[in-house]
């Protein structure tokens, strides 16, 4: 899969550490935490981030996770830091919300570490990876359809649209037709069952540095549980909860999440267009950028981190500082969601 927030290691957050989010120092430099701030770390995983920023300066972080058990294993972070970690089981689409139930009004700073955790990864009875046969689930929160149920319940052109757009598999519609084909005799419930489908239909090169059925899985997973739709209702909902000189810090694993952040800070960080000669003028000004960029090309992983955690090889960190303008961007729509990632299908 090309989304992994960090790597198996010791010394993690709350004890043993189990991994560490990659680009840690960088999303540390720019959110650049100060005493008696707010900051909002929305993929909690295992507390890299919030661990971080914690033990630079006397803040407060509130740590958000769809995932259960990175909430209660991070019940011991929080106790460490002595109230000073608020950990909430949640979306961080829902930020607003959460922040408002803690009695904030703005933060300073906002960091959000796409994809699944190593830990997800490298837990086969969570169903994420094709490297160890377990479940086909894939639910980061536990709830609602299975990878399972989608692969068993789809229509053929259904499932080929999911695999072309969320996986970008050029392939999508054979591996489709495979699947349908196969679960009219045993219904898919394991996850080496659909990686060996996906190999049979595609091959597998010696030496291919990816496993064929990478892209499947990368779009089933951001099917399953709608991230892309959760990433652009985040980003719209930090654009309102940032105070002015605040910093949303976002870092991505694959074209689609980069493409989203990317059409988001270039839509905030230029001005809305003023009149135009084609229309009759106006008297509104054109709008005030809601951000400036702090870096107008991506920041990716030193070859130093590669070396220790080969899962950070496609990581992009993209950030920008909030000005004192209005929100600008008016939907998700508007930064270009795919039509299964918005609807569901």
């Amino acid at each position: 899969m090309t989304a992994g927030r960090g790597t198996t290691r010791s010394g993690a957050a709350g004890g043993p550490a189990r991994h560490i989010p990659v680009l840690l120092s960088e999303v540390r430099e720019t959110l650049a935490p100060q005493d008696g701030s707010v900051y909002l770390d929305g993929t909690f995983g295992a507390g890299g981030y919030s661990q971080a920023l914690l033990e630079a300066a006397d803040c407060i972080v509130i740590a958000i996770d769809r995932d259960p058990s990175a909430i209660r294993a991070g019940e011991a972070l929080a106790r460490k830091f002595d109230g000073r970690l608020r950990l909430v089981e949640g979306s961080y689409a829902e930020m607003e919300r959460i922040v408002a139930d803690h009695d904030i009004e703005t933060v300073d700073g906002i960091a959000l570490d796409l994809g699944v955790s190593s830990m997800q990864l490298d837990t086969p009875e969570r169903g994420f990876s094709f490297q160890a046969d377990g479940p086909l689930d894939m639910r980061m929160s536990g709830e609602g359809q299975s990878a399972a149920d989608a692969v068993n319940s789809l229509s053929e052109r259904d499932l080929a649209e999911i695999i072309a757009v969320l996986g970008e598999e050029r392939r999508a519609r054979a591996i489709a037709r495979a699947i349908v084909n196969a679960r009219e005799t045993k219904p898919f419930e394991r996850t080496g069952q659909l990686a060996d489908l996906v190999s049979g239909v595609l091959g597998r090169r010696p030496g291919a540095a990816k496993h064929p059925a990478t892209r499947t899985f990368q779009a089933l997973r951001l099917y399953i549980n709608g991230e892309l739709t959760e990433l652009a209702n985040g980003l719209l909902a930090a654009e309102r909860l940032l105070r002015e000189g605040g910093r949303l810090v976002v870092v991505t694993f694959h074209s689609l999440e980069d493409r989203i952040a990317k059409r988001f800070f270039n839509h905030c960080a230029k001005p809305a267009p003023g009149p135009s000669r084609h229309r009759p003028p106006i008297d509104e000004p054109a709008s005030p950028p809601s951000f400036r960029l702090i870096n107008r090309r991506p920041l990716r992983p030193a070859a130093q981190e590669l070396e220790r955690n080969p899962r950070a090889r496609s990581a992009r960190l993209r950030a920008a500082e909030r000005t004192s303008a209005p929100p600008l961007a008016p939907h998700a729509a508007s930064l270009g969601l795919p039509r299964v990632a918005e609807s569901g299908i």
